[in-house]
C-alpha cells in the first residue's frame, strides 16, 4: 500500500511540474512580447518585472526557473503589469478551472447576483489613485469601456 501511495504522489508531483512548466512558458512569452529582456543574463527583465509588479525578485526567479508557482497576490500583481485578466492567470496556472470561474454571455464573470460594475471614479478610489490624479485616471479608463446606451 505504501508503494501505491508513493506512485500516486510521484504522479501528482509530475502533473504539477508539467503545469508549472507550461505556465512559466506562457509568462515568458508574455514578458518577451511586452519588451522584458529575460533572455540575456544582464537584461534585467526579471528585476524589472518584480519592480513593476511590486513583488520580490525571488518570486519571479522561482517562477521563471520553474521552481514554484507564485502565490495569489503575486499572480494578481503580475497579471496587472502584463495586462492579463486575473481569471486567465488563475486558469492557466492550474489553480482554478474555467468551471470554477464561469463567464456570462456578456463576457463578464458570472455571478448569481446582479452586481453593478465599478465606475472609473470608484475604481480609482479603490485602487488608491491620488486624489489629484483621479479625474485623469477616470478619463483615460473610460476610453476603454464599452459605451452604455
Amino acid at each position: 500500500m505504501a508503494s501505491s501511495s508513493r506512485v500516486g504522489a510521484r504522479a501528482d508531483h509530475n502533473l504539477r511540474a508539467a503545469g508549472l512548466d507550461d505556465f512559466a512558458g506562457w509568462i515568458e512569452g508574455l514578458l518577451r512580447a511586452r519588451g522584458y529582456d529575460i533572455d540575456s543574463p544582464r537584461g534585467g527583465g526579471r528585476s524589472k518585472l518584480a519592480d513593476d509588479a511590486g513583488v520580490h525578485r525571488a518570486a519571479v526567479s522561482r517562477l521563471l526557473q520553474r521552481q514554484s508557482m507564485p502565490d495569489l497576490e503575486t499572480m494578481r500583481r503580475i497579471a496587472a503589469v502584463l495586462g492579463v485578466p486575473l481569471r486567465e492567470m488563475l486558469i492557466r496556472s492550474g489553480r482554478l478551472t474555467e468551471d470554477d470561474l464561469p463567464v456570462s454571455d456578456n463576457g463578464h464573470p458570472a455571478s448569481g447576483e446582479d452586481r453593478p460594475w465599478l465606475s472609473a471614479e470608484e475604481a480609482a478610489l479603490r485602487m488608491g489613485v491620488p486624489p489629484e490624479l483621479r479625474e485623469l485616471f477616470a478619463k483615460v479608463a473610460q476610453q476603454f469601456l464599452p459605451k452604455s446606451g
